[in-house]
């Protein structure tokens, strides 16, 4: 289970790394690294990232995952507990999922910029890549032009063409207003660690299947 790195050294190093990209630069004085970090969170406007839903957006139980693409245990749960999840709960239109991208380091927010570049359409399909490849696009994680590449051809795969991908990882605007995204969620949620859940607003750390599965149809028989 990883852990959240301080809210705002993590913002400045992703902001930071979502405009290497676009700059090849780690330079503070570069006027796009500048204009992005003068903004203060609070001025961003978080309300056009839009929230990636499954199931039935009118369920009565609600529960919202927060994760990380570069989070070993995030992999391991999209491809254990939540096939069961959503061959039982989600499909079935019982509860609606609601998917919430956390970033511990640069890399997760620009697999979260590609996954995001599709459209709430393509969201969920290039996710399951990110987390099937997890760790074929990581490669170690200490090469920053490979990894971008590495996530460049996810999209590309996914069916993005490659003005599209580029344009997508090199926006510094969608890059700090992610990034304040994230900091808004995990700070009113009390996020500490991925993946975690909050079912109907209660938090829980990660379980294995039959323990979701028991907390879900005890909230879906007490509704």
């Amino acid at each position: 289970m990883k852990k959240l790195l301080p809210v705002i050294a993590l913002a400045i190093f992703a902001v930071l790394g979502g405009t290497w990209f676009l700059t090849q630069s780690s330079n503070p004085s570069d006027p796009i690294l500048g204009s992005a970090l003068a903004q203060e969170a609070g001025e961003i406007d978080t309300s056009t990232v839009a929230e990636m839903i499954l199931g039935n957006p009118d369920a009565a139980v609600e529960v919202i995952e927060y994760a990380s693409f570069t989070c070993p245990h995030c992999a391991a749960f999209h491809a254990n507990q939540f096939q069961e999840l959503k061959a039982n709960y989600i499909d079935t239109g019982l509860i609606k999922f609601v998917y919430r991208e956390i970033y511990f380091d640069r890399f997760g927010l620009w697999a979260s910029m590609v996954a995001r570049c599709g459209g709430e359409m393509r969201f969920f399909g290039i996710s399951d890549m990110l987390y099937d490849q997890q760790r074929e696009w990581i490669a170690g994680g200490q090469d920053p032009a490979l990894i971008a590449g590495n996530l460049r051809r996810i999209g590309l795969t996914a069916g993005l063409d490659g003005e599209q991908v580029d344009a997508c990882l090199s926006d510094p605007t969608t890059a700090q207003t992610l990034v304040a995204w994230f900091e808004e969620n995990s700070a009113r949620d009390e996020i500490t660690s991925t993946p975690s859940f909050v079912i109907d607003g209660e938090k829980f750390s990660n379980m294995s299947y039959s323990d979701f599965a028991a907390v879900l149809d005890e909230r879906l028989a007490a509704k």
